[in-house]
């Protein structure tokens, strides 16, 4: 049986940036493009979150509640520019001290990782124990904060780090696991977006329990290959290894619409917000690509993808828009309505490879 640990940073970027500055400290504060820059919420501090703005929002929506009257959401929000090459290096420091107990770290993002600590350098008997010294080590050296999960796999432990932020702790013992998967409720699940759950409970899916009452056979007909997936993890099943040398292929986001889009402009204007999140991306990790890939899934389900290769690598906004809007322009709509766009970049060119697996996203998604 592994000894799995998911180490999550509380509000990472917002939180290297209140460090750094202490007149930021208590405030809320968004790292990401003003809102006069059509830009994207890239992380929020925790006083930010109070006021309902979370990662991925449109920054002019984190500044005001309603657009045209001008409502303010926030109005003493701060806006901070990223960056990134200092959230790199705090990741790296953070990584050093996830080593003095084992290699095998697999890294998520820069503020997040999965520790397999089934054997460890230090011959500790306890994952928690590893997790709290690792915890207390990341504040010692880095001032900041880390919350973590600690369970028999992969899923149990991503699951387990987000019952206690922030600077929280949750063991999810062996006997504890398919009760807890049991109690969850469906929109809950790592996995699971919300426009997945909202056809889980219109199938009368509302907690684990029922979801493990569904066959495999019943899963794979309405959710595909990924039904396998569901069907396993509502019996808190996930045989994934924690995989050290993984090499990024893509880099890319994906937005799943809780109301289908019917207008090419609403179209488009959701594929411009997706392009500024896959630049931001992009110089997160020191990255260029020259194959752009568009993915358009309809309101029946059907998916279509538009790939065009560039003569040149590129991680400029502009031109990661032009492109994926071309693509979509030769797309034929006819009277379909959309539910989820996509923009990836693949063929990539790294400085530095991270070993960093892109999750997608997905709207709605509040990101620690």
């Amino acid at each position: 049986m592994r000894k799995i640990i998911h180490l999550d940073m509380d509000a990472f970027y917002a939180s290297v940036e209140q460090r750094d500055n202490p007149q930021y400290r208590g405030k809320p504060l968004v790292v990401g493009g003003s809102p006069n820059q059509r830009g994207v919420v890239a992380a929020a501090s925790y006083e930010a979150r109070k006021f309902g703005i979370h990662s991925a929002m449109p920054s002019v929506s984190a500044f005001v509640e309603d657009v045209a009257a001008g409502i303010a959401l926030c109005p003493s929000l701060i806006f901070v520019s990223p960056r990134f090459d200092v959230y790199r290096e705090v990741s790296a420091q953070i990584h050093d001290i996830f080593k003095r107990y084992t290699d095998l770290v697999e890294g998520v993002a820069l503020d997040e990782a999965y520790l397999d600590v089934t054997e460890n350098k230090k011959d500790i008997a306890y994952a928690s124990t590893i997790a709290r010294y690792i915890k207390a080590a990341i504040l010692q050296e880095t001032q900041l904060t880390a919350t973590a999960g600690v369970s028999i796999n992969k899923f149990l432990a991503k699951m387990a780090s987000g019952q206690n932020k922030p600077n929280g702790l949750t063991v999810i013992l062996p006997e504890q696991a398919e009760a807890f998967v049991e109690q969850l409720a469906i929109e809950k699940f790592h996995g699971i977006g919300e426009v997945t759950a909202a056809k889980m409970r219109s199938l009368g899916i509302h907690t684990g329990a029922d979801l493990k009452e569904r066959s495999l056979l019943e899963l794979t007909h309405h959710f595909g290959k990924v039904g396998h997936y569901y069907y396993n993890i509502a019996r808190a099943i996930d045989e994934r290894a924690v995989e050290p040398n993984r090499v990024r292929k893509s880099i890319g986001a994906e937005t799943s619409f809780a109301k289908d889009l019917r207008s090419r402009h609403e179209m488009l204007l959701e594929l411009e917000q997706i392009a500024q999140i896959v630049q931001q991306r992009l110089d997160q990790h020191q990255a260029r690509g020259r194959t752009l890939t568009l993915k358009v899934k309809f309101s029946d389900y059907q998916q279509i993808t538009r790939s065009k290769t560039m003569l040149d690598y590129t991680r400029e906004l502009d031109v990661i828009f032009a492109t994926a809007k071309a693509l979509f322009e030769v797309v034929e709509l006819s009277d379909r309505h959309v539910r989820l766009l996509g923009i990836s970049l693949s063929n990539l060119d790294i400085v530095q490879q991270t070993q960093i697996i892109q999750l997608p996203l997905f709207q709605g998604l509040n990101f620690s």
